[in-house]
């Protein structure tokens, strides 16, 4: 494990500074020689300093004045991601302009295209291209960070199910995901999120994984207000991947202790009225790589819960829904993981990178929900791609 963390940081670290050597060298191009200079310190202090809070995530406490340093890191972080982006995509553009002048080429054309304007008006609209890239990043960073300190709303989604009891016509299940407890978010967000859900009296209420970031002794106190949510038949709770960055086992041993049932690989049968229904819940798709022990396992997950039941999987990735599909009949999926891009433009790119990326969406006859997340990863960024708090209504199917 220690020698795969010190790979994973040796590679990232080499690939931030070449991102921001790109950058940095696509940006230089357009500033005057006097500025040039201090670009490079920026950047250079802006690469220690994410190392620098990455490399205190696991530490167990972290004095007050670090918030405003986090803060700052991550927020120049989600400018920087956005530079890039629009950066790359305008260096893709001039490729395919490239291209296109090479089969012209091929075709007997005499002249290329880019040739045909001046160098200097070239010159020209690179800078201004570049320019507007910065503009652009400037505003989805303001605008996107006023989003991100907003309590996310809540969203309502009804579920056709086929053959439901009709006892659960209308079962309303709260969904909560990804909210990160760490750098950023604290007690106060977790607490307004805790109040905003019980205020729905909900039937059940699950969180499907990514919950913190960082150590149980560094994080209790704010975590805590999630023993307080209320619904009627309690809350549940599956591990996503930060959960095993974060010290899996000391988690699962706190979220027990404040009164959250959490699955690994296992099922509850709930009674609801004149009927029941099963909660399953598998640990996250990729925890193998991190524990052995905790293989994601959709047929050990639902081994032995009747056959004529609703039957609800909590998985964090939407990556789950195949393996669960093909091991055993659930009727709906609850996922998050994706945080629906999380801001402009990788909420327009996930979905070509991540299946069943955000939404609802049907596998044969299982449905798949994949939450936006409840708070925000990293940048404290959202834009077009509000977070939610998932208020599930299940519904007998029309025939």
């Amino acid at each position: 494990m220690a020698l795969r963390m010190f790979l994973f940081a040796a590679f990232a670290t080499t690939l931030m500074g070449l991102l921001l050597w790109y950058m940095g060298n696509r940006t230089g191009s357009i500033l005057p020689v006097r500025f040039r200079k201090p670009m490079w310190v920026v950047l250079v202090l802006y690469g220690v300093g994410t190392i620098g809070v990455f490399a205190t995530l696991r530490r167990e406490s972290h004095p007050d004045w670090m918030t405003s340093i986090h803060w700052s890191v991550y927020l120049a972080m989600g400018l920087v991601s956005v530079v890039l982006a629009g950066l790359i995509a305008v260096d893709f553009g001039h490729i395919v302009l490239k291209a296109l002048d090479w089969i012209r080429f091929k075709w007997g054309a005499e002249d290329a295209l880019l040739e045909q304007v001046d160098p200097q008006r070239r010159q020209l609209l690179g800078g201004v291209l570049t320019a507007g890239v910065w503009t652009m990043a400037g505003s989805v960073t303001v605008l996107g960070s006023r989003e991100a300190k907003r309590l996310a709303e809540v969203k309502e989604v009804e579920i056709p199910i086929e053959g439901l009891h009709s006892s659960l016509d209308g079962l309303r299940i709260v969904q909560l995901t990804d909210i990160h407890v760490g750098p950023t978010i604290k007690r106060a967000y977790v607490q307004g999120i805790v109040e905003r859900v019980n205020e729905l009296n909900a039937d059940l209420v699950v969180i499907t994984g990514d919950i913190v970031d960082g150590k149980v002794v560094a994080l209790r106190d704010d975590v805590a207000p999630l023993g307080q949510l209320t619904s009627r038949h309690g809350t549940w709770v599956v591990t996503g991947n930060h959960e095993y960055y974060s010290g899996v086992e000391e988690w699962v041993e706190e979220f027990r202790r404040i009164g959250i049932r959490v699955l690994l690989n296992e099922h509850d049968l709930v009674q609801h009225d004149d009927t029941a229904f099963v909660v399953a819940g598998i640990t996250d798709f990729r925890a193998e790589r991190m524990k052995p022990e905790h293989k994601s396992d959709p047929a050990s997950a639902i081994a032995g819960a009747p056959d004529n039941l609703f039957r609800l999987l909590l998985a964090h990735q939407p990556r789950s829904a195949k393996g669960a599909h093909q091991a055993a009949h659930f009727d709906l999926q609850l996922s998050g993981h994706t945080h629906g891009g999380q801001y402009f433009p990788w909420n327009l790119i996930v979905p070509f990178v991540q299946p069943y990326a955000v939404g609802l969406h049907q596998l044969g006859k299982m449905w798949i929900y994949t939450s936006r997340g409840t708070a925000y990863w990293g940048p404290p960024i959202r834009l077009g791609a509000p977070a939610e708090i998932t208020l599930v209504r299940l519904a007998i199917a029309e025939a």
